[in-house]
Order: structure tokens, then C-alpha cells, then sequence
């Protein structure tokens, strides 16, 4: 019920986040002024994971989420309101902001939660059927807004569509048995800072958080300048069906992508699959930066999509794996950190260099060396044996 519920949610999360960049884009043709709106969105992840993880672990899980979901749902309420009559780019920020605050409050609990529903011994597919459920959203989101536009439904509508989504997860939230949170005896400061010391004291986990921080920052802009990357490397515009049918195709192969590390790659180490997956990204970030044409720019981008979220999942499979109930939402507020609240950052360092060069696939091409560098530096496998080996025998 929670994971059919999510998947719900996340369709009308992606109809909003393909919507609401190509209608900024539209408004302004600036990536800079996407770049803000992405940091809006993610931000707010990078500002108040930690704070958010701690507060998942004192108030009762179910109020938690309902009080989260509640948040994003009025934000995207006011989205609907103020672009129906094309409001100031200021109040649409805002309110773009208060959808931000909700995520950042939901995401380390709702994450914690997802694997505590399952047996330790399927935690491996219930992190990939959630990751999935999130990238087949990309796709059916995408798909979704472009047939309802294409039938002459306003922009403003698509984000009253996803302010009713979030009721479906409230009503699943309220209906099933949560597991308690597992408290810590952590107090004041000690336990705001506890997901930072286990993150310092365990070095693969550390490792884990630093990769996904620069691998977030440096080599992914393109997720939220997307729109940007697709008008000025392909000439798509991005309020038109073409940009949103190449967003969904990228989605669908971060959702097969997503699905692999659950399935065909079950029996894989996962520290391998995020070596080689961070080559093979850099590889497919290569080959979508340099696609001469639109039909091989759908190509690649289900390429870049499966190499992103197959890396993706590996790592964070490789770390949920090596935390405890009672502190994995602290930890995880720091994943979200790196992985959500730094590519904002990102963004704004690269989508003004975007706007003054005129061309996006430098960006990418940096994107990509860096990857290559993470596939050598993220080297988890020995890290674990030269901790093995200064064990006491």
C-alpha cells in the first residue's frame, strides 16, 4: 500500500517538475532562473535534511509524514493558483520553496520507513522497486502532462493534479502499521550531529556520502537544467511535446536502470556495480552530449537514464545495508543532502556558464571526466579490506 501509494505521488511530482522548469524556461529562456527554481525545489534538502531527521525520530512517524505531505501539497496548490494568471516569478518562487520545506521534511522518514517494512534479506529489492517507482514515475509523469496539455489542459491544472496526489499518501500513511522509531539515547546537539560522527567513524559510509556530494554537484546539472540542455544541445524547445516525450525516455531508463540492481544484477556486488556504473555514465554522458540529432538524443538519454540510477541505486543499497533502524534516518538525511540538496547547487554554478557559452555540453563533458575519477575513487571494496585487515586477528 505504501510503495503503490508512492508511486501515485510521484506521477504527479514529475507531471509538476517537467512542467514547471519548461514553463520558466518559457517565461524567462534563461537556465539561470531555472537554476533557482531547482534549488527551490532541492535546496531545502541540502538546508534542512539534518534538522529533519531528527525531528522524524522524536514526533510519531504518522503524524510526521501527514504534516509533510501536507506542506507539499499546499505549495503545489499555490503553484496552480499563480501560474493561472502568469504571477510574479518572486511568489512563484515561494511557493516552489514550500513544496521544497515539505520534501526535505518527508524524505529521511518516508526513506527510513520503506526499508523497515520489509525482511533484512529483500532490503536490496525494496531499495530498487522504490528507486523504480520513482523513475517509472519520471516516465508516466512526462508522458501524462504532455497528453493532458496535448488535449488543451492548462499548466496551472497539472499542479492541481499533483496537490491531490499527496492525499493518497496521507490516506495509505494513516491506514497501515508503521514500525516505531528505534530512539537513540542521543541528547541535544549530540543528536543532531549524530548521523555526521557515524558518517566520520565508519569510512565506507563516509566515502558513500562524499561520492554522491560530488557526484551530485559536478556531474549531474543536467537533471535540473534539463530543459536548458535539451534547447540549446538538440534545438527542443522546452515547452514543447517533443521535450517532454525525451524527458519520459530518459526517466524510463533510469527506471530500468533502477530495476536492474534488484533484478539482472541481484547477485552482483554492489560496490562493484557503482564502480563500473560510474564509467558507464560517463561513457553515456559522452554519447547524449555529442548526439547529432533528435532521434539518437532519445537514444543516449535511455542510456544516460539507466547508467544514472543503476549507479544511484547501487550506492545507496551498498549503504543502507550498513546502518541500523534507530539511526538510518539520521544518516540518510545526509544522503539526501548529497544527492538532492547539492545538485541545486550545482545548477546555479552551471547554468549561468550554460547561459555564457550558449552551449550546454562542456558542462557535460566536465560532468563526465569527473565521474570517471569517482569510479577510481570510490573504491568501497578496499576500503572494507584494509579495515579487515587492521582488525585485531
Amino acid at each position: 500500500m505504501m510503495w503503490l501509494s508512492s508511486v501515485t505521488s510521484s506521477v504527479g511530482v514529475w507531471m509538476q517538475q517537467v512542467v514547471l522548469p519548461a514553463y520558466i524556461y518559457a517565461r524567462t529562456d534563461s537556465a539561470s532562473v531555472v537554476a533557482l527554481f531547482v534549488f527551490a525545489q532541492l535546496g531545502p534538502l541540502l538546508l534542512l535534511s539534518i534538522p529533519a531527521g531528527v525531528m522524524a525520530d522524536k514526533f510519531e512517524r504518522k503524524k510526521w509524514l501527514v504534516f509533510a505531505q501536507s506542506i507539499q501539497m499546499a505549495g503545489s496548490i499555490l503553484l496552480g493558483i499563480f501560474t493561472s494568471f502568469d504571477g510574479s516569478l518572486l511568489i512563484l518562487f515561494l511557493a516552489q520553496l514550500t513544496v521544497g520545506i515539505g520534501n526535505s521534511f518527508n524524505a529521511p522518514a518516508f526513506s527510513a520507513v520503506l526499508p523497515s517494512l520489509v525482511k533484512p534479506q529483500d532490503l536490496g529489492g525494496s531499495i530498487s522497486l522504490s528507486s523504480a517507482s520513482v523513475n517509472g514515475s519520471r516516465v508516466l509523469g512526462p508522458i501524462l502532462a504532455a497528453l493532458l496539455m496535448n488535449l488543451g489542459v492548462a499548466t496551472h491544472v497539472i499542479f492541481f493534479i499533483n496537490a491531490s496526489t499527496y492525499l493518497i499518501v496521507m490516506t495509505a500513511v494513516l491506514r497501515i502499521a508503521l514500525p516505531a522509531a528505534t530512539r537513540t539515547s542521543e541528547k541535544g546537539f549530540k543528536s543532531f550531529t549524530l548521523g555526521l560522527r557515524i558518517a566520520k567513524s565508519r569510512k565506507a559510509v563516509g566515502r558513500i556520502l562524499l561520492t554522491m556530494f560530488s557526484f551530485s554537484l559536478l556531474s549531474l546539472p543536467f537533471v535540473g537544467l534539463f530543459p536548458a540542455v535539451a534547447e540549446m544541445t538538440f534545438d527542443i524547445a522546452a515547452d514543447s511535446p517533443t521535450y517532454k516525450w525525451l524527458y519520459a525516455t530518459w526517466g524510463l531508463g533510469a527506471m530500468f536502470g533502477a530495476l536492474s540492481i534488484g533484478s539482472v544484477l541481484s547477485a552482483v556486488d554492489k560496490r562493484k556495480t557503482a564502480r563500473f556504473g560510474f564509467v558507464y555514465f560517463a561513457l553515456a554522458l559522452v554519447l547524449f552530449a555529442s548526439a547529432p540529432n533528435t532521434p539518437l538524443a532519445f537514444v543516449t538519454g535511455f542510456i544516460l537514464g539507466t547508467s544514472y540510477f543503476s549507479t544511484t541505486t547501487a550506492l545507496m543499497t551498498v549503504l543502507q545495508s550498513r546502518l541500523e533502524l534507530e539511526v538510518r534516518a539520521r544518516v540518510l538525511s545526509l544522503w539526501f543532502m548529497a544527492f538532492g540538496g547539492t545538485v541545486p547547487l550545482g545548477n546555479i554554478i552551471f547554468g549561468p556558464i550554460m547561459d555564457a557559452l550558449g552551449d550546454a555540453r562542456y558542462v557535460l563533458y566536465f560532468g563526465s571526466l569527473w565521474a570517471l575519477f569517482l569510479a577510481w575513487w570510490c573504491n568501497i571494496e578496499a576500503i572494507d579490506a584494509r579495515e579487515k585487515d587492521s582488525q585485531p586477528a
